[in-house]
């Protein structure tokens, strides 16, 4: 058994090998020490193997799911070898052999996936000039995507991809193994990694293996011919998915290529800040999309997401969303007079809805279990009476309501195959339907009506016989038989046989309970074996339907997505955008929509709205005024109104003209990074840096307190000098917030910058924010009153007073004001200077005294010399 054990563990190293030994799963050697310390469990030894003792630790097999969950969650892969030859077959061991593998990105199992999140797997291939390849799927989506970029551009991709592993060639590139070791010491790589062989990352093996799966002789359609190191890192892709599942991946059908430059840039900084999926602390909730996901299925939920993550620069994709939110919000009136809205309709046909994504890949990974065959059914039935809405005029929601109509067949088949309360795994039995196999039925009959044949058998013989006391018995021994006593011997047909003599019976068999024995006997061994053909054919025949069952899982998605938005936007009372081809970005009535919501839920009043107006004549807004005034609320919810509006979806305002946009850019909050060595100060200016770099005049950019981390002096050098480059040579939408008032200046100098803050009123020693927004600078910070509401002690809070007091009067005695913003002075000419070129000319070992007189008077003629 260990030469057996050995041999399977030598085609997976570097994984966890999960072996099957009757009820348990078991771990050998250094595989049973690791897992014993990640699931705490017991570390036992058995005999010797070579020589040693065998270290084993266990798991049982109905808890297989449970311990799989926390060693995925912990990063973990593993392969599971599982009993597939017949016991007592042959000599030595049953065979074995690994049926899947379980890593992080390609997780297929419903008990092990987050219902409203992907488990991403991702390739990345090194190529010339530090160019990378990504492909990128998940498993269950049937998905591939393919990209090009440079080494720098990664952590972008990182953010947006969020992969759940990721695979790079064993002996990757020196630049690509440093820049993935620098993100993971950065925090922007957190999954595992997994090396694979150089020879998978092919090009041409890449593009062979893409066409098969597409059914085409050419990329050209997808336009994603001309991406050779993405076809090499879609080689690996595929190849490692396909060795994790043990079969072909026969769904994976469709290819999407991305650009960056079809995408908003959405940074890391940016994700970050603006607390889209996640907050500062690394909670899901609040945070954007946990506001937005009212879902009522999980494929909604993760479409939804990918929305609000992927906003496309064109706009004809949300233009295409927001026009069917709104038909979805809008409708006549319901017999009673009230409205009618058709999202509230569609999302109560949508309650209960299966996920029909993971669905129809596990039925084409032949993984799919019992009960989601039967909800299949279910969803189906729902699906077809939604394709019979009415989509009105809406293009998109005709096209959905389209898509809906389920495959011909599929759902007589199921209702046909499958009984209405299967078992939840096909090992336990009854999953076929009565009545869709004749032998299964009678094998389940014998089994089911053993006894009630037993009694018949008996009375039937009494009565021939005309032996009152026979009995017809069974036990584990002898099997069936029937037992008369020795006074009745002389009765006892004579085609029966004698089993067994006792001292005052004899047991016999017959020819008829003979072969009900051998029925019996191995009826309910046959049924399971017999169901699990079965099952096995009733997936076989839902293959060629996998397509299909893709095509209305994503119309339920969609459709699901958009009611959302639309339930959200009539909850909340959000407003369509408008896209207009200016630049601009105009919100009147403008609200952070989280914190909106939490105010609504703490019974804390209501929010303030405010306006946004930065167009042509006015690029960039300086925002001053207290700290908790709300400066950073106001600039982050300009930004979440600009994605919101990206995505399709209607926006916290009352009206808002939004312009072409590329980018989001935000340099919001202090922190640092050790593991790199970048100090607080050192991040900030990183961040800063890669927006100078970036941002374009269509991009918008937050700057929020940039120059803090550092003196003074130095921090309004650099705030000044940064607000003139985004405002003189960006040219970006850029609200720049500070509590340096010297940059109020800048809109005095600069045409296309305003000067706004948040009003706050002092009464005596109290402070009262008003959370306004108003036209002009901010007269002071007010932070000594917001340190005293923060609970800093009062001495303290009274030193700080006499001390700024001291400072506000030097600062008024100040006899010259620095000028921030007038432009350095113009470096002198390079070259030697007239009196160098003079001097180098004269050579005096040749010149008479008369000549080196002359000489002289020209030299103190020159400008150079005149002047000093």
């Amino acid at each position: 058994m260990m030469a057996q054990y050995l041999a399977l563990k030598a085609g997976y190293p570097d994984t966890l090998l999960l072996y099957r030994m009757g009820d348990f799963y078991e771990l050998f050697y250094e595989d049973a020490e690791r897992a014993a310390q990640l699931l705490d469990l017991t570390l036992t030894q058995r005999g010797q193997s070579a020589g040693q003792p065998v270290t084993m630790a266990g798991v049982p097999y109905h808890a297989l799911e449970q311990h799989l969950g926390r060693l995925i969650r912990l990063g973990e892969s593993v392969a599971i070898a599982e009993q597939v030859g017949e016991v007592g077959a042959g000599k030595g061991p049953v065979e074995r052999k690994v049926v899947r593998v379980v890593t992080p990105g390609t997780l297929t199992d419903s008990a092990l996936l987050p219902d409203r999140s992907e488990a991403m797997l991702l390739a990345v291939h090194q190529g010339a000039r530090r160019r990378l390849g990504l492909a990128w799927m998940s498993v269950t989506q049937g998905v591939v995507h393919l990209a090009e970029c440079a080494e720098d551009g990664l952590p972008g991709w990182l953010a947006r991809i969020a992969p759940s592993e990721l695979v790079h060639a064993s002996t990757a590139a020196p630049a690509l193994a440093e820049a993935l070791a620098g993100l993971r010491r950065g925090g922007q790589l957190t999954c595992p990694t997994c090396g694979r062989p150089d020879w998978q990352f092919d090009a041409g093996l890449g593009e062979r293996t893409l066409l098969e799966h597409l059914g085409a002789a050419s990329l050209e359609a997808w336009g994603a011919a001309e991406l050779p190191l993405a076809h090499a890192a879609a080689a690996a892709l595929l190849h490692y998915a396909e060795h994790t599942q043990g079969q072909a991946l026969t769904h994976v059908r469709e290819l999407r290529v991305q650009r960056a430059d079809e995408l908003i840039e959405l940074p890391p900084a940016t994700r970050r800040n603006l607390e889209l999926t996640r907050t500062l602390r690394g909670e899901e909730a609040p945070t954007l999309f946990s506001l937005l996901d009212t879902c009522m299925t999980g494929m909604g939920s993760r479409l939804l997401r990918s929305w609000l993550l992927e906003p496309r620069r064109d706009r004809s994709e949300a233009r295409r969303r927001l026009a069917a939110t709104t038909a979805l919000r809008g409708g006549g009136e319901a017999a009673g007079g009230s409205p009618l809205r058709p999202w509230r309709l569609l999302r109560e046909e949508l309650r209960g809805v299966c996920d029909v994504e993971r669905i129809g890949a596990r039925i084409a990974l032949a993984q799919v279990r019992p009960r989601e065959l039967v909800a299949l059914a279910a969803t189906l039935r729902k699906a077809q009476a939604l394709a019979s809405f009415e989509a009105g005029a809406d293009p998109f929601l005709a096209e959905l309501f389209g898509a809906l109509v389920p495959p011909p067949d599929c759902v007589a088949l199921l209702d046909a195959a499958i009984a209405p309360e299967p078992a939840a795994l096909l090992r336990d039995g009854g999953v076929i339907a009565e009545g869709f196999d004749a032998e299964l039925d009678e094998l389940r009959g014998i089994r089911d009506h053993c006894d009630e044949f037993l009694l018949e058998l008996e009375a039937r013989e009494r009565e021939r016989t005309g032996i009152p006391n026979l009995r017809v018995q069974f036990n584990k021994v002898h099997g069936f038989y029937i037992e008369v006593t020795s006074s009745h011997a002389d009765k006892v047909p004579a085609e029966w046989r004698r089993r067994q003599t006792l001292k005052n019976a004899e047991r016999y068999i017959t020819p008829e309970l003979k072969a009900f024995e051998d029925k019996a006997l191995s009826a309910q061994e046959r049924a399971l074996a017999r169901e699990k053909w079965l099952y096995e054919q009733v997936l076989a025949q839902l293959q060629p339907h996998v397509a299909a069952l893709a095509r209305v899982a994503q119309a339920l998605a969609a459709l699901d997505a958009l009611c959302c938005l639309a339930e959200r936007a009539h909850t909340l009372g959000w407003c369509a955008p408008q896209f207009v081809p200016e630049p601009c970005i105009e919100i009147e009535g403008g609200r952070h929509p989280v914190v909106e919501a939490r105010l609504a839920e703490t019974s804390r009043g209501a929010f303030i709205a405010n306006h946004t107006r930065l167009n042509a004549n006015t690029r960039m807004q300086i925002i001053t005024g207290p700290n908790m005034g709300g400066k950073s609320t106001y600039m982050r919810q300009v930004a979440l109104i600009v994605l919101l509006a990206s995505m399709g979806s209607h926006v916290p305002a009352t009206r808002c003209r939004l312009g072409p946009i590329d980018a989001i850019h935000t340099r919001i909050g202090a922190a640092d990074d050790l593991a790199n060595a970048q100090s607080t100060f050192m991040l900030e200016m990183t961040e800063a840096a890669q927006i100078l770099h970036g941002a374009t005049a269509q991009s918008l950019v937050l700057m929020d307190e940039i120059g803090r981390g550092t003196s003074t002096l130095d921090g309004l050098a650099l705030a000044s000098s940064i607000a003139t480059h985004l405002h003189d040579r960006t040219r970006a939408f850029t609200l720049f917030a500070t509590h340096y008032f010297e940059l109020t200046e800048l809109a005095a100098r600069h045409a296309h910058a305003v000067n706004v803050h948040v009003g706050a009123a002092e009464s005596g020693g109290d402070i009262v924010f008003l959370h306004e927004l108003q036209p002009g600078p901010a007269s002071r910070s007010y932070g000594v009153q917001v340190a005293r509401l923060a609970g800093v002690p009062a001495s303290v809070v009274q030193q700080a007073r006499h001390v700024l007091a001291q400072l506000e009067e030097r600062a008024a005695s100040a006899q010259q004001q620095v000028d921030l913003f007038a432009p350095p002075p113009t470096p002198p000419p390079s070259g030697p200077s007239p009196l160098e070129e003079a001097l180098a000319r004269i050579d005096p070992d040749a010149m008479s005294p008369r000549e080196a007189l002359d000489a002289l008077y020209r030299l103190k003629a020159l400008p150079d010399v005149a002047g000093t």
